[in-house]
């Protein structure tokens, strides 16, 4: 047997859990009708299948009507569930896998604008900031219905032959009623002690327990510490932990530390790129040590060598690695097979996160099979005949392409410009706080590597060049370059330079700077993040009527954290019109969308970001010589049919192009793009 610490069965009451390593409670927002249909199953099924000991479904299924679903949620207070969740659960359970699920009431954490439109509940009467929705302060016999709603919902996930239930309580109903933040109640679920304020939880656990029984395996998710003045202590966090010790209805706990009301306050206890990796793991640890309870903890735990500590050195009895899965979900089956210099790293990206609290769908930036299990597959099966493929451009999309190529058994051989490859990634990478980005390009080299594929760097491919390789198959990813073209003016402008020259480093920041962002994505703050860091005064504008839209709001707090003691002011609802060199200045005409008001200001430098344009010369010399002149049949792509099409029966080669090269977009769907086109190739 393997004397790895991951690798050692747990026993958790009854249940014998095959090895340390789970995923903790998530909702990637896949139910449909708030069903986990058949999307949600196979997404857990493809983690079950490599090896994951524990898959903690739903992040939260909610409860109760008046709970209606923030994140698209598992909606566990309807009967008809019941079969989904079996299906589920005989999926997990038929490859070794524990299966639970995570159970709660939102209260404040969600709006009275969405499902039933009925008042969300709170024991206090203040809104959550991130949801903004103002509650209705709960009353006794909210607090029985709800109680009687959680014992309904732990009876249906019995019924679906679940394995146990995780309640969530943090940020949720049921530690509104533990935190002095947020309880206002008087009597006996009052903010008064200690034991008023628990007395909501054992309420629910006694409800539960009278259901389903004693063997059913019961935990809590909690917030054992809330870090901030006034909020649940760290000494309250211990000695809720011995209290549920105590009681003799909780199986096992998963620990929190902070809160998640605000965006910046989620970013602590959820970190991404550039954080401090597993912060809370020691305290964690500390809960163990004082409750003596089975202890599960997940927050940025992304690679095996952490994980491992965390349970080596009994910090943990079981580890979360759930973004880490999003990314790779084989992780566990190439530790067993000793392949972990094979694991896709996750890097933070938080594309996923952000996306669902966006109201969107978990996508993993790296690995653009996630959520899509149905149709998009995480091991690339072979082709039936090998074939002569060549990609020209080394950033995501083009390494993508030739990984997957290569996986397939094709003969790859990839031409890029630059000295290195990544293409915006590496421009990316160029922060300190984003270098973990270049995982992203280092994967996929090393993939490609380990099937001989063949880069020829620094060198700029000309149609003779690709045509000399008597290529099958051609996918131009040569991406594009930064647009300076205002749509107002209809020509470039000269006088401004771009995002990415002030994050290369190509251009130095002058004083005093407009960066005038009409895209709304990374490099506008990047570059204001560079240029305030080096001392310059800058103004962010935008014609929309918030900053940054596309930077979704956990990734946005790291720069807020860098910009805001900085000489640095956000204009919104400004249009840059025109930029005129003035002297040693540049006068910038700006106006707005909503009236004719117009006025000039000065500045030493403007730097614009605003897309790039495709960089598709190449392509459009090899159109007419390729067999499909470039057309993609549509139908086939999103069926997973490989593409057929024939405009020129004289051509050579099938001609393809992805990623900016096509439009200006972002790097999961330039990977995604190459994916599902070359995995039928």
């Amino acid at each position: 047997m393997s004397k790895d610490p991951l690798l050692q069965p747990y026993q958790l009451g009854h249940l014998t859990l095959r090895n340390r390593i789970m995923t903790t409670a998530h909702e990637p927002a896949y139910p449909e009708d708030g069903m986990p249909k058949d999307r949600y199953r196979a997404y857990h099924e493809e983690r079950a299948r490599a090896g994951v000991a524990l898959a903690m479904t739903a992040g939260s299924a909610v409860v109760s009507r008046d709970s209606p679903a923030a994140f698209n949620n598992i909606l566990a207070y309807r009967d008809e569930v019941v079969p989904w969740i079996r299906r589920l659960t005989d999926a997990l359970h038929g490859h070794g896998c524990a299966a639970m699920i995570q159970l709660t009431h939102l209260g404040r954490r969600t709006g009275w604008d969405r499902g039933d439109w009925l008042p969300s509940l709170s024991p206090g009467p203040h809104r959550e900031p991130a949801h903004r929705a103002f509650p209705k302060l709960i009353e006794d016999w909210d607090i029985d219905r709800v109680i009687a709603d959680y014992a309904d919902a732990a009876d249906r996930m019995q019924q679906g032959g679940m394995d146990g239930i995780e309640l969530e309580a943090y940020g949720h109903l049921v530690d509104q009623f533990f935190s002095p933040l947020t309880n206002r109640l008087t009597g006996a679920f009052g903010a008064e002690t200690l034991d008023t304020r628990l007395h909501f939880l054992f309420r629910v656990l006694d409800a539960i327990r009278a259901r389903v029984g004693p063997d059913f395996i019961v935990g809590v998710r909690y917030t054992a510490d809330e870090a901030e003045p006034g909020g649940l202590s760290a000494p309250e966090g211990i000695e809720i932990g011995r209290r549920l010790a105590a009681c003799g209805q909780v199986d096992f706990l998963n620990v929190i530390r902070g809160r998640v009301h605000t965006d910046a306050a989620l970013t602590d206890v959820i970190p991404v790129q550039g954080m401090t990796s597993a912060p809370h793991l020691d305290f964690a640890g500390s809960i163990r040590e004082a409750t003596g309870m089975p202890t599960f903890h997940a927050a940025r735990i992304a690679d095996v060598a952490t994980a491992r500590h965390a349970v080596g050195s009994g910090l943990l009895d079981m580890v979360g690695m759930t973004r880490a899965h999003m990314t790779d979900p084989h992780i566990v089956r190439k530790i067993i097979e000793g392949r972990e210099d094979e694991i896709r790293p996750c890097v933070g990206a938080n594309y996923c996160l952000d996306r669902i609290y966006q109201g969107g769908e978990a996508l993993c930036l790296h690995n653009a099979a996630t959520g899509r299990e149905l149709t998009m597959p995480h091991d690339i099966p072979p082709a039936p005949r090998r074939r002569r493929v060549v990609v020209v451009g080394a950033g995501p999309g083009g390494l993508e392409a030739a990984r997957v190529a290569a996986e397939r058994g094709h003969a790859v051989s990839v031409f890029e410009a630059a000295a290195d490859p990544g293409g915006q990634v590496r421009l990316t990478a160029r922060s300190p706080r984003r270098r973990e980005m270049i995982g992203i390009i280092d994967w996929r080299m090393a993939r490609c590597a380990a099937r001989d594929v063949e880069f020829r760097f620094n060198s700029w491919a000309e149609a003779a060049d690709v045509i000399a390789l008597e290529p099958d198959v051609v996918i131009v990813a040569t991406g594009g370059l930064p647009n300076t073209e205002l749509f107002e003016t209809g020509r470039d402008q000269a006088d401004v330079v771009t995002a990415w020259d002030i994050i290369s480093g190509d251009v130095k920041p002058a004083d005093s700077i407009l960066i005038y962002d009409e895209s709304g994505d990374n490099p506008a703050l990047q570059a204001a993040e560079t240029a305030a860091a080096a001392g310059a005064k800058v103004e962010v504008m935008t014609p929309d009527r918030v900053f940054a839209p596309d930077i979704m709001g956990m990734n946005l707090v790291p720069y807020m954290r860098a910009l805001q003691d900085k000489d640095v002011t956000f204009t919104v609802a400004r249009r840059l019109l025109d930029v005129r060199r003035d002297g040693n200045a540049l006068t910038a005409t700006i106006g707005t969308d909503y009236s004719d008001h117009r006025y000039r200001s000065r500045y030493d430098q403007v730097v614009v970001n605003y897309g790039t344009v495709p960089l598709a010369d190449l392509y459009f010399d090899l159109k007419p010589l390729s067999r499909n002149g470039g057309a993609v049949d549509h139908d086939a792509l999103v069926e997973g049919r490989p593409q057929q099409v024939t405009r020129n029966p004289d051509g050579a080669f099938q001609l393809f192009r992805i990623g900016d090269a096509v439009s200006s977009r972002n790097t999961h769907a330039a990977i995604y793009e190459a994916l599902r086109l070359v995995k039928d190739i």
